[in-house]
């Protein structure tokens, strides 16, 4: 090794070091400002208050604040890109619900994030119950009454979700192929807007997650039709589910996870990860989110999300492909 080439290599191996110590000085000091977290659905939406939830944690955890901001459209395609295209340096978080990791990407031919190359995962937050919910006056009380009016007058049964793509769309797709009927799908910038118009009677049925309507379906506002799992919701004991109802593939669950902007410090990661499996087992905080109709749950690891990220991608691809929804935006 001649004299040049020592002393190249051991610049590099000075930079590595520098650039190592700095990333763990970094992480050491990390927050000392406020984390935002964009959530990209409609102020008011479950997910919307679920991250509040864990963002009012973050000032008892760590000394700042978590501020959330609100960015929804695109079926949350406007959200993600902004956390794809911010610094990755642990202050710009997302709040990611199921679709905008898992079926956008087979849904949309040019999608402006990859949710595994521009992300990184830190845990899983929630896990969603979905229900199909109805206004009492549209004469609809029961996933029967759904099933039945659909193949009476396939065209006069318009539904109602978060937006083309989601878990909520896919919920009806579902219904669509285990109960061989036609619903029209009228997608809309989130749950608020969509329950607005079940409410308003623009529409008769929505397919939602319970949470965020819960309080509208104990108040009697709304007419919870069914819970979507394969076992009755313990919130909602007296309303059936598909599959006991004879439409054991309509089953599915939604959920929703914390991620960073992908080159986000490991070690970052790993306290991000560390202070939200905290804040998702604190009483308070498992109640808030339960009150939404939703369970607080964390994944063991930030690896360990990814992996079920891969799984519930794998998962829905071919019920995409099957409603001839691949490529379709």
């Amino acid at each position: 090794m001649t004299r040049h080439t020592l002393l190249a290599a051991l610049t590099g191996i000075a930079a590595l070091s520098f650039a190592a110590g700095a990333a763990a000085q970094s992480a050491d000091q990390f927050p000392n400002r406020p984390i935002r977290i964009i959530v990209p659905q409609a102020a008011g939406s479950g997910v919307d208050l679920q991250a509040r939830a864990l963002a009012q944690k973050m000032g008892e955890l760590w000394g700042q604040p978590g501020i959330v901001e609100n960015r929804p459209g695109a079926n949350a395609i406007i959200g993600m890109e902004a956390v794809a295209k911010a610094a990755p340096d642990g202050y710009t978080l997302v709040y990611a619900p199921v679709s905008s990791l898992t079926s956008n990407q087979f849904i949309y031919k040019k999608l402006s994030y990859d949710p595994v190359r521009d992300f990184a995962p830190i845990t899983q937050t929630v896990a969603n119950p979905l229900g199909a919910v109805s206004n009492p006056a549209s004469g609809i009380k029961s996933l029967k009454d759904v099933v039945e009016r659909a193949k009476a007058n396939p065209s006069h049964v318009n539904y109602g979700s978060f937006g083309i793509g989601n878990m909520t769309h896919l919920q009806g797709v579902l219904l669509s192929l285990a109960a061989d009927i036609k619903m029209t799908h009228v997608p809309y910038r989130g749950q608020t807007p969509a329950i607005t118009d079940v409410l308003g009677g623009q529409i008769p049925i929505a397919f939602t997650t319970t949470a965020g309507v819960t309080e509208l379906v104990e108040s009697g506002k709304l007419a919870l039709l069914a819970t979507f799992g394969q076992e009755r919701d313990e919130q909602f004991p007296n309303t059936p589910t598909p599959y006991e109802l004879g439409y054991k593939s309509a089953v599915v669950v939604g959920w929703a996870g914390l991620l960073a902007p992908a080159g986000t410090p490991p070690q970052i990661v790993s306290k991000l990860h560390a202070g939200m499996v905290r804040a998702l087992a604190m009483p308070d905080v498992k109640a808030a989110i339960l009150k939404q109709g939703s369970r607080a749950v964390s994944s063991k690891s930030p690896e360990d999300f990814a992996r079920f990220i891969k799984a519930e991608s794998d998962k829905f691809q071919p019920v995409i492909k099957a409603a001839g929804l691949e490529g379709s935006q």
